[in-house]
């Protein structure tokens, strides 16, 4: 149903936006991009395939992230990320998701004071898929269920 409620374990899949400064290797930014997406399988139990990131690397100085009051300095190497996602998720499934990704770019060189998530919800008819059509609404891909 249309609007529906969702619980923190239902295959709404993300849509992922990960911007950082240019000079990493293609394996580094593979590796982080990975990073995100496996604490995102493991947090909210999505479909494998249900892997849409868009990585973009910026010259030096088009990227400004500072403190916002917390204390501490972010390096150069900051990596902002911004994931899209249908609505319904508690806050604390959230904030378990936000760990596991400065958890798991911890693991792949990131400093957790470099890490920073926006998350941004929307509903089912927020998407297309390909052609132009709103598939949740239209009733070619089922919303999934509670």
């Amino acid at each position: 149903m249309l609007g529906q409620t969702i619980t923190e374990r239902d295959p709404f899949m993300p849509l992922v936006r990960i911007d950082v400064a240019a000079g990493r290797t293609p394996e580094q930014l593979a590796r982080i991009s990975r990073a995100i997406h496996e604490a995102i399988l493991a947090e909210y139990r999505i479909p494998e395939r249900d892997y849409f990131h868009i990585v973009t690397e910026h010259a030096p100085g088009q990227i400004v992230a500072q403190d916002a009051g917390l204390g501490f300095e972010r390096s150069s190497g900051v990596v902002m990320v911004q994931i899209f996602t249908q609505g319904g998720r508690s806050q604390e499934a959230k904030g378990a998701l936000f760990a596991a990704v400065a958890r798991n770019l911890g693991d792949a060189g990131v400093a957790g004071e470099d890490v920073f998530i926006g998350y941004v919800e929307n509903t089912a008819g927020d998407w297309s898929f390909g052609f132009g059509r709103a598939q949740y609404v239209t009733g070619e891909l089922a919303v999934p269920a509670r």
